[in-house]
Parts: structure tokens; sequence; C-alpha cells
């Protein structure tokens, strides 16, 4: 930590990087207790809580809120983060087009409209993700409205990629 002064006010600056975040605009996340034989950089989500923990240790997680999947559209068990991308394109998977064929065929990245938002975390399942979301889309975040997505605000997702490598494991849990 290191002190500095400002406008005769003294300022603390925390070592950002010890605890993982940016000192630009970085918030903190809340650690809450999360007794688990889960490993380190595990992520776990519950679709009952409509939380993402990430695990930290043995005892605490980083904890999101999210939206999860929508009744008959939930999955459960273990995957693997397989992919990480920043401001991706999104084509609307089948079931999505289906039920919304009004949807164009891809939405660019960084569009407004994407609703993959700033970063996709990608799993080892058909057509998964962890991801951000829209201004419009920001409600459903504590909701079930997913097709099997696990949606995030998008300061939360920006936090999560930078803490998740590829491979990680993922546990879904009701």
């Amino acid at each position: 930590m290191s002190a500095r002064r400002r406008n005769g006010t003294i300022v603390i600056v925390a070592a950002a990087l010890a605890i993982g975040l940016s000192a630009a605009g970085a918030e903190a996340r809340p650690v809450v207790g999360f007794p688990s034989d889960y490993s380190a950089g595990t992520i776990v989500i519950s679709q009952s809580a409509r939380k993402l923990y990430l695990v930290l240790d043995s005892r605490s997680a980083i904890a999101y809120p999210v939206a999860v999947a929508k009744p008959g559209k939930e999955w459960s068990g273990f995957a693997r983060v397989d992919g990480k991308y920043v401001e991706p394109a999104w084509a609307p998977p089948t079931v999505v087009k289906r039920d919304h064929p009004e949807l164009p065929d891809l939405i660019p990245g960084g569009s407004p409209h994407n609703p993959m938002g700033a970063r996709a975390i990608t799993l080892d399942r058909d057509e998964v993700a962890i991801h951000g979301t829209t201004a419009a889309m920001r409600p459903s975040v504590g909701t079930a409205a997913s097709y099997g997505c696990i949606r995030m605000y998008n300061e939360d997702v920006i936090d999560l990629y930078d803490r998740v490598s590829v491979g990680a494991p993922v546990v879904m849990v009701r």
C-alpha cells in the first residue's frame, strides 16, 4: 500500500495487482464465505441463487449476480472454459433464431445490440457461454432468462474475464 496526499487529504492506494484489479476505475467485487472442495479458479454457477462464484480458496469466492437459463433450457454438471473473446460477434443459435426470426443472422462485435456484450467466455458445451449483456437486457441479470448461457453485467464479465484462464473448470449446480 502507499499513501498519497491530494488536496490536503491522504488517499490510501492499495496494491491493485495483488488483488487482481487494475487501479483505474476498478471496483472490488464482493468476496463471500464459500466453503467448498473446489480448487481455486473454479467457476461455480448456482442456478437457484442466480450467482456465479469464482473460487478463491477452500473458504471463499468472489460472487457475481447472473441471469441463468430459463425453465427448460437449464443445464447442469461440469464444463471447461474453451475460449475468451473481446467484443465478439454473435450469430443467434438455431433455437433462438426459431423463436425470434426477426433477429439478423449476425450482430457485429461492439454493437449496442449485441447480446454478448463486452466479453464472452465460451464453454466446451454446444453454444454456451458466460457473457456480458446489452443496456436493454441489464434488468434480466438476477433472473432466469437465457437459452443456456450465463449473462452478466459487462463490468462483471470483464472482471471475470481478466481472472480466469482457458481450461478453467466450470460447475453448474441447481
